[in-house]
Formats: structure tokens, sequence, C-alpha cells
């Protein structure tokens, strides 16, 4: 492995790793303040896919740490590294919410293929398979929230 390629990969899961925890917090957030007459069915999904993408927190720091690097730290560092821009309102509409989770996840895919091509340059086999599962993931959290938009 290239100390480039390595440095680019880590930088990149680092990135990940952000990612998930800010969408994780986004959709928990969703989760908690649905409301109408969806909020069954929202608050359940919100809920599956928050606990599917937390899932892989650990999973990705660890990659970072299989890296010899150091993942990130604090909240701070989350902020400061994610792509997923922050959600404070309480008062959304339930597809208002929909949207935004589509978007962030389908953003997620994007990042994903990236990265999947960082983990080739940099000869890491287990993250580039791991990338495959984690993209199937944010692909279905995307065509499940498409769907109910209609």
């Amino acid at each position: 492995m290239g100390d480039n390629a390595k440095k680019a990969l880590v930088d990149g899961l680092n990135g990940l790793l952000a990612d998930h925890l800010a969408l994780y917090l986004k959709t928990k957030n969703f989760h908690w303040h649905v409301t109408g007459r969806e909020f069954r069915d929202l608050h359940l999904l919100f809920d599956e896919q928050a606990a599917e993408i937390f899932a892989n927190v650990d999973i990705i720091a660890e990659r970072v740490r299989k890296n010899a690097a150091d993942t990130l730290t604090s909240i701070g560092s989350v902020a400061a590294k994610t792509k997923v821009a922050d959600e404070d309102s309480t008062s959304l509409k339930p597809l208002q919410m929909v949207e935004k989770l589509r978007d962030d996840n389908a953003a997620l895919v994007k990042t994903l293929k990236e990265l999947k091509e960082l983990a080739g340059e940099a000869g890491d086999n287990a993250t580039d398979g791991l990338i495959d599962d984690w993209t199937d993931q944010a692909e279905e959290r995307v065509w499940f929230l498409t769907s109910i938009l209609g």
C-alpha cells in the first residue's frame, strides 16, 4: 500500500464515519419528531434505518485503526468531516423528512463508490469488500425512501 493511497483511504474512511454519525443522528431526530398520518410507519422505518446506519459506525472506525491511523475523536471532528447537513427543525412535514433522508443516503452511495476506488488503489481488500455491503444498505434505504415519495 502506497503512503498517499493509504492516507487518502483513511481520510475517506474518517469522512464516511462522520457521515454515518451525522446521518444516524438526523434519522433519529426525524424518528423522534415525525407526526401525522404516516407517524407509525415512518417512526418505525426511521428507527430501523438509524439502527442499520449506527451498526456500521464501529466497523468503519475499526477499519481506520486497522490501517494504523486515528479515528474521529469528538462532535467537533465529526462536524468538520461530515457532508451531511444539520437539520435542527423539529417541525418538518413527514415527506420533507423522507426527502432529506433520501437525498442524504443517495449522497452517501456516491461517497461509498468513490471510497471503493480509494480502497482498491490502497490495496485494502477488506475495506473494499465491506464497502459493497454498505453501498447495498444505503441503496436500499434510498429505494425505500424514494418509494414512499411515489
